[in-house]
């Protein structure tokens, strides 16, 4: 076997792949897109790509991928691999990892003293959001899964701003599954400024003799008597649910055509009628909400089991009982054909779906012939997964979960900690079989894994060669997908064929004729060398932790406002001393005044600060998107700010809101206008002018105002104290007590 021969690269180490060589000599040229069949060495790549670049520039590189997980994974195979420049081993130093449990302020020291920094993208984007450090030596930025780089995902704002920042920018994005859709490739390889796309398959003749066998078996299931009697119980609540959209003018689907694109079709319609105030449209609605649950639940007995229809089942039963629940769930729970299911669900004792005990066979049979085996079992929800669990256990095979964070209801999510520790025990052998979600799809670093099974199909091409690839990576391995007939598994099973294959072809017809790279769209004001070696030139906002995600924080970045980020009690922006900002989309400022207390928020707001403000953001209906009177939202607006005193603007979209806030920040810093911290009122309360009164010394807002009042019980009560006693209240620090002390004293003049 030879091996590759590089000085960075430890000797006797990575196999030398002529496929691999090839690829990393192309992405040396220019930014590149590799798409390679996970087990094919993307990661090896990635290894020979950044050696050279280290090797023959100075400077750090950057590898990021979306999860900790695979964050982790990278940093080990690079620590392993990769030498100093010297030959030697490196520093510990040398590899610094990064995620959201790394404080910033050990963030910006481990920066300065890496060569190559490993992390998730949100990590990196707040950093650089907050000036904390530059990217303009980073010669090498890796992108792992780049099929994600699309919308306001991170990667895309990373992608920009290092093309914009560094000195010597070039970007390896690297993914197994771009996707068939070529509108959404083509977006990823614009937001990445993508000049070359690299792709192999399994059949060229530089990767064949990598490829280890992988047998693809399809295991038809039939549905039980029970199951399918429940089918017809949902079939008839869904029919009876068209008719009555049918008899409302609208235009719907055949019953046992009722899958996801003619729901959305159908909310098109009901959308534009709501728009024209069509009464009949927000019943349209709810019934469409009703839809939606009959057709999740009929996918629920067809691919999943009784098990998962029962929890759910009782989920909406829940819903239809509480108060806050939807007209939807209360009106569907109290269906007599819907009660009948519930009645008859009741007394299923144990899973009824046959796929739960084929795959608790499956797995005995593959550990009775191969006791060493590691088998995942892929599931959609994670209800199956619990179920799968269970039955496993229960059939004396030693498996465990592997789920997302998120926790819902009693069911806890498991942390990336977590999830690093489990793969480890996996790895190690501790027990054998992995029952995953999606979370388990993307990057599992599990070489020897002899089995998957896909409880059900899924449509998506990404998802369906993902599952694969985590078998065959090392040796021959088995694939078994199970299927019950006549349902959407059958569908799902040849959608993603189909998909695969427009994918494979699509990218081939990329790599043949490689996309020009797309200009940064970057203001000419933020291309400069090392923006830390200048002083901020835009205005300062501050913005909520919580925002960085949204497309304003980017924007506002790329405008040239100098950002710090904290959690904000109050509100999600705040300028100087006197400007909250509480940015609401349309969707978000309904369901809020609806659901959730919409005036006690912006009450905390306005009593925080002179000068509160309101974003609305979005073009839709204010009036169309809840069913609500008008008059009702119009009684809203007027108290937020007539009531209230918070100033409302209305918005396009994210960019439009960043540029609101870039202009009000602009002004605020200026010396333009006289700067009044009391805004006038026809009618204050004594407390009132009190606390205004106050709040005209240096560094006293609202707040400290109130604070100092309560304390002192007085205005003359706080005139007459001494430093150190104003300094004793809470949140009065030493500087503002002697300040208020000297102006209270200092003659006028």
């Amino acid at each position: 076997m030879n091996y590759v021969s590089h000085p960075l690269i430890r000797p006797q180490s990575i196999e030398e792949r002529r496929y691999q060589l090839s690829i990393a000599l192309r992405a040396l040229d220019a930014n590149t897109m590799v798409v390679l069949p996970t087990g094919l060495g993307k990661t090896a790549v990635a290894l020979i790509v950044a050696a050279s670049r280290l090797h023959s520039h100075p400077g750090r590189v950057l590898v990021l991928a979306p999860t900790k997980p695979l964050v982790e994974q990278h940093l080990r195979f690079f620590k392993q691999f990769l030498l100093s420049r010297d030959g030697s081993t490196p520093e510990e130093s040398d590899f610094v990892m990064f995620t959201g449990d790394t404080p910033p302020e050990e963030r910006t020291r481990a920066w300065e003293a890496c060569r190559v920094c490993f992390a998730t993208p949100q990590v990196i984007k707040n950093d650089c959001l907050a000036g904390r450090y530059g990217l303009a030596d980073v010669v090498l930025l890796v992108v792992d899964e780049c099929h994600r780089a699309v919308g306001n995902y991170a990667y895309v704002f990373l992608a920009g701003h290092y093309c914009a920042a560094a000195r010597e920018p070039l970007l390896l994005a690297m993914t197994a599954s771009p996707g068939g859709d070529q509108a959404k490739v083509q977006e990823v390889c614009n937001n990445l400024h993508i000049e070359a796309v690299e792709t192999r398959v399994e059949t060229d003749e530089d990767v064949h003799p990598y490829i280890h066998e992988r047998d693809i078996q399809y295991v038809d299931v039939y549905l039980p008597e029970e199951l399918q009697a429940a089918l017809v119980v949902l079939r008839g609540l869904v029919e009876s649910r068209l008719a009555r959209l049918a008899k409302l003018n609208f235009r719907v689907p055949k019953p046992d055509k009722l899958s996801m694109k003619a729901l959305n079709a159908l909310n098109a319609q009901i959308q534009q009628r709501i728009r024209s105030r069509d009464p009949s449209a927000f019943i349209a609605a709810s019934l469409h909400a009703e839809c939606m649950k009959l057709r999740h639940a009929i996918s629920l007995v067809e691919t999943q089991g009784s098990e998962a229809l029962k929890l759910y089942l009782a989920r909406l039963g829940a819903e239809g009982a509480s108060s806050a629940g939807s007209k939807a769930s209360k009106r569907l729970v109290a269906d007599p054909a819907y009660q009948s299911l519930v009645e008859a669900a009741a007394g299923w004792k144990e899973e009824l779906h046959p796929k739960t005990s084929i795959v608790r066979e499956l797995v005995r049979a593959q550990l009775a012939a191969h006791p060493d085996s590691r088998i995942i079992v892929f599931a959609t929800y994670r209800d199956t997964v619990q179920t799968l669990v269970d039955a496993l256990t229960a059939g004396g095979i030693a498996c465990e979960r592997f789920v997302g964070q998120a926790s819902r209801d009693a069911e806890r999510g498991l942390s990336q900690k977590e999830q690093i520790a489990s793969l480890a025990r996996f790895r190690e052998g501790e027990f054998r079989c992995l029952v995953a979600t999606s979370v388990g799809e993307e990057g599992l670093d599990v070489p020897s894994t002899d089995m998957v099974i896909f409880y059900e199909a899924v449509p998506s091409e990404i998802r369906s060669i993902q599952r694969k690839g985590r078998t065959g990576r090392s040796g021959s391995g088995t694939i078994v997908v199970l299927v019950t007939k006549g349902t959407s598994d059958e569908t799902f099973r040849y959608v993603s064929q189909t998909r695969e294959r427009a994918m494979v072809t699509g990218i081939r017809s990329m790599s043949t004729a490689p996309a020009s790279a797309p200009t940064p769209s970057v203001p000419a004001a933020a291309r400069q060398t090392d923006f830390l070696a200048f002083a901020p030139a835009g205005p300062a906002i501050t913005v909520d932790d919580r925002e960085t995600s949204s497309r304003v924080a980017g924007r506002l970045h790329e405008l040239g406002a100098s950002i710090t980020l904290e959690r904000l009690e109050f509100g999600d922006y705040a300028i100087g001393d006197r400007i909250l900002v509480e940015r609401k989309t349309v969707q978000d400022f309904m369901n809020t005044l609806v659901e959730r207390d919409l005036f006690g928020q912006i009450r905390a707001m306005a009593d925080a600060v002179p000068r509160p403000v309101l974003i609305i953001e979005g073009e839709d209906d204010l009036y169309a998107v809840r069913n609500i009177h008008p008059n009702a939202v119009r009684g809203t607006l007027a108290a937020i700010t007539v009531d209230m005193g918070v100033a409302l603007m209305r918005t396009r979209d994210a960019d439009d809101t960043a540029e609101v806030l870039y202009v009000l920040a602009q002004r605020e810093g200026s010396e333009r206008g006289e700067r009044k911290v009391h805004p006038k009122k026809s009618y204050r309360s004594v407390r009132e002018e009190q606390e205004y009164a106050l709040a005209a010394f240096p560094n006293i807002g609202l707040k400290s105002a109130r604070l100092l009042l309560e304390h002192f019980g007085s205005l003359k009560a706080i005139i007459d104290a001494e430093p150190e006693e104003l300094a004793s209240v809470h949140g009065i620090g030493e500087k503002t007590a002697r300040a208020i002390w000297d102006l209270a004293r200092r003659p006028y003049r």
